[in-house]
């Protein structure tokens, strides 16, 4: 058996560094009706996911998903991974330069002997489970809905649901890197679920354009439910599970981030931006 061949994702909507090394594919998201000064169609440069089977017009309320989808449906290749233009996994942080510390083709090769599916460390809320932290930031409805269409379609994940709704921690940020088989099965289980949250969600128009973006955030936490059921059953054994540490290229505005959450606790102010 050859070399496994590795494409990781970047999805990204705007120009931006991308990592040298040949596992990555920077992938241009929401490119479906993007125009430039021009009014041509934007070009960043890259392959775009609206070419081949694709979702690319969801991109609004599915965000970097477009691209997964497109990656799922388009893409050749034994390992399948999803990382964002600001985010990429990393073994070790090294040098001031993040894209120097950007997860390598040589680093990740022997780990594909041991480990079928890698996702970000475990992002850890303390004071809140997975549930009350959407319910407080966003809007529990989307996750309440998400639960009956998993009722309707595959009730045997509810018990995972449950459960990881009230845990205080969960691979979050939709990254990962997954054996393809694996890759397969975990995106025709996701995007029929969002399908059909999309039709029983019916009109959001009402929600801004932050919060309309749910569509991505629900999938985020129910990747969680999707790995505990794969666990529970044997599917995946855990030890085949590698957690990854994650760099943001960018600074991070810890005070707004922390003030903001304080707000949509306590205040009932819904995040309206990232941070």
């Amino acid at each position: 058996m050859g070399t496994p061949i590795v494409k990781i994702l970047v999805a990204s909507h705007k120009k931006y560094r991308m990592p040298a090394d040949d596992i990555y594919l920077p992938l241009h998201v929401g490119a479906e009706g993007k125009v430039d000064e021009k009014g041509r169609a934007l070009d960043l440069g890259w392959v775009k996911d609206n070419t081949g089977d694709n979702i690319s017009r969801l991109n609004p309320g599915y965000c970097e998903l477009t691209g997964l989808y497109w990656g799922w449906k388009n893409l050749k290749a034994d390992y399948i991974g999803l990382v964002h233009y600001r985010r990429h996994f990393c073994i070790r942080k090294r040098s001031r330069d993040p894209f120097d510390n950007v997860l390598t083709g040589d680093q990740l090769r022997p780990l594909l002997k041991k480990y079928w599916v890698f996702v970000p460390k475990k992002r850890r809320y303390f004071i809140e489970t997975l549930y009350s932290h959407y319910a407080h930031t966003h809007y529990a409805e989307h996750l309440d809905t998400a639960r009956a269409v998993i009722e309707e379609q595959c009730p045997e994940y509810l018990s995972s649901f449950d459960r990881i709704m009230k845990q205080r921690h969960g691979y979050m940020f939709n990254m990962m890197i997954m054996r393809r088989d694996l890759a397969d099965s975990y995106c025709s289980w996701l995007f029929k679920i969002l399908f059909a949250l999309s039709e029983k969600m019916g009109d959001d128009s009402q929600l801004s354009f932050y919060q309309g973006r749910y569509f991505g955030r629900v999938s985020e936490i129910i990747l969680n439910v999707w790995l505990d059921h794969q666990v529970a059953t044997g599917v995946i054994p855990a030890d085949r599970i590698r957690e990854l540490p994650t760099i943001y290229t960018e600074k991070i505005m810890w005070y707004k981030k922390a003030s903001s959450f304080l707000r949509a606790k306590y205040l009932g102010k819904k995040y309206e931006g990232s941070f």
